[in-house]
């Protein structure tokens, strides 16, 4: 026990929940522990959509998800313009010597953000609208049966194969039904192409770089996968009793293919096609 807080008593139907009490060793090494895996996933998530291109994403995307990846690409884009023109009020209102904080700033500053956000709406589609989105082609009924009924199955195939796999009794029926389940979603992904009606202009093909990228995520998830199987006790601590942890060297390593795409990806470019942090030329 490092130390004891003024602990808050709860009902009855609230057992197994504390707040406050005695703090102790191994639970803040527990808390640690999960706090650091939080981290990992946050940074990863972060740097993927720094790095990522929402246009080349959208181009990879298969024909059924095409609607929804306009939406998520939408929505991701929207957070960022409304950050900026939160920034460009307030710096103008300090600017003309008026508040941007307080309630009375915020309200002030809100109506206008709130205005160009519906604006850059009300002009996105427009734009949608007479660039033909959302025409969809005539499909059979049965085919569309068929699509809805591979795809809800592989979805529901995903969810039980990968329970499979996290959880000890399901090793045996994981895998297969992990294969099954994404062979099926694959299909009716497939299928529900066949609906949305649009061109591709310049199609982003896939290159050794991107498939070396692909390539590195799928072996760290594979051997890390294996490493939990065999010994499960080096990838999760225990902290009762509360020992240091142990580093497992090559599932260490296997870590390391990660970093692969740091050194064979190309440079993000901006809208001129030139990479970013490149010096612009000065007219001559």
């Amino acid at each position: 026990t490092l130390l004891t807080l003024p602990e808050v008593p709860l009902p009855d139907w609230a057992q197994g929940i504390r707040l406050g009490g005695r703090v102790t060793a191994e639970g803040l090494t527990f808390a640690l522990y999960d706090a650091m895996k939080l981290a990992t996933l946050l940074i990863c998530v972060g740097a993927a959509n720094a790095l990522a291109n929402p246009a080349r994403l959208l181009k990879s995307l298969p024909g059924a998800l095409y609607e929804m990846g306009v939406a998520v690409v939408v929505a991701l884009t929207f957070a960022p313009n409304l950050i900026a023109d939160v920034q460009r009020l307030r710096a103008a209102r300090r600017l003309r010597g008026r508040p941007d904080r307080g309630m009375r700033g915020l309200l002030q500053v809100g109506l206008p953000v709130l205005e160009g956000a519906l604006e850059r709406s009300v002009a996105l589609a427009a734009a949608m609208d007479s660039r033909g989105y959302g025409r969809t082609a005539q499909v059979p009924a049965p085919v569309r049966r068929t699509t809805a009924a591979l795809t809800l199955g592989g979805l529901l195939g995903v969810c039980a194969g990968t329970y499979g796999l996290l959880t000890a009794a399901g090793g045996t029926y994981g895998i297969p039904v992990l294969v099954a389940g994404a062979a099926a979603a694959l299909a009716g992904l497939w299928l529900g192409g066949r609906r949305t009606v649009r061109t591709r202009y310049r199609p982003d093909r896939w290159d050794t770089r991107a498939w070396l990228v692909t390539a590195s995520g799928v072996a760290v998830a594979a051997l890390l996968f294996l490493a939990n199987a065999r010994d499960p006790a080096a990838l999760h601590p225990g902290v009762v009793p509360l020992t240091a942890p142990a580093l497992p060297l090559w599932p260490a390593a296997a870590v390391l293919l990660g970093l692969l795409p740091a050194f064979i990806t190309p440079a993000p470019e901006n809208s001129t096609g030139t990479p970013v942090g490149t010096p612009m030329k000065e007219p001559s």
